[in-house]
């Protein structure tokens, strides 16, 4: 895309986004279908467009780090760590939401799922609009979209602007997802695997919690192990992955692209192909 090829869609992408319509952008991980996150009427135009209802409410991307403590509250330092470690890029967080906020993504159950997409066009984006609420931009139950023509063969009319950016993630791959981590409470847990490893991510956080709910190793410690037989941790409750998530966990095809079908607890309602 030429730069003034570039310049012109953006523009027009904005107002779109401004007059409450839906348009599809390039992100890290698989084009997503975007739309105003602070407009009920936007994000339900959003969902009828992907054939889905209420109770799998769309991840939001945000154009930089210090979006989050604007629309997320009680953010724990481990869930801090992994945002400063690994943003922009392929980890989405699955947070308490700001009450406060005049907002309707659907049955969040008071949580909201958030990343920072490491592409340039999604970036210029953010940067003129805002926070978005993206899902993968696909028809639910399909294969995520790697190129703007590939989404609009399934979403058609119903999106207002199609960004071309080329392939993506890369030309010859298949779709990858973000990696989701349930930061509603401690210890943190991967609900989806992705984009960002599991081993990656215990290096920022050693005692993050994998997809089956085991724990990671503990830093070491001066003093001796114990003797005893160590404690179990529990199981996550059966309603532990938020709402907010369910849009990432709900379909094999747009896992926010790849992303094994966690088997834990149903739920970005665990960023969709994004």
């Amino acid at each position: 895309m030429a730069d003034d090829e570039r310049t012109a869609g953006l523009a027009h992408a904005r107002r779109a986004i401004l007059e409450k319509k839906c348009v599809v952008l390039p992100t890290d991980t698989v084009y997503g279908i975007a739309a105003d996150a602070f407009s009920p009427q936007a994000v339900t135009m959003l969902l009828v467009s992907k054939g889905r209802g209420r109770s799998m409410p769309p991840p939001v991307l945000i154009p930089r780090l210090n979006a989050l403590d604007g629309l997320a509250t009680d953010v724990f330092p481990e869930a801090r760590q992994l945002a400063e470690a690994f943003w922009p890029g392929g980890l989405t967080l699955i947070l308490h939401a700001q009450p406060s906020l005049d907002w309707d993504l659907g049955d969040t159950k008071g949580t909201v799922a958030l990343r920072i997409p490491a592409d340039e066009v999604a970036q210029e984006l953010l940067t003129l609009t805002g926070p978005l609420a993206v899902s993968s931009a696909n028809r639910t139950g399909q294969a995520p979209a790697q190129t703007a023509f590939e989404a609009r063969s399934q979403l058609a009319e119903s999106v207002e602007v199609y960004l071309e950016g080329g392939f993506r993630p890369v030309e010859g791959t298949d779709a990858m997802p973000s990696t989701i981590v349930d930061a509603t409470s401690l210890p943190l847990r991967v609900v989806r695997e992705g984009a960002v490893s599991l081993e990656r991510l215990r290096e920022v956080v050693p005692v993050l919690l994998d997809i089956d709910g085991n724990a990671g190793e503990p830093e070491e410690s001066a003093e001796p192990a114990a003797t005893t037989e160590p404690e179990k941790l529990p199981e996550p409750e059966a309603a532990g992955v938020p709402d907010a998530a369910a849009d990432e966990l709900s379909e094999s095809g747009e896992q926010e692209p790849g992303e094994k079908t966690p088997s834990g607890p149903a739920g970005e309602k665990a960023p969709d192909a994004e």
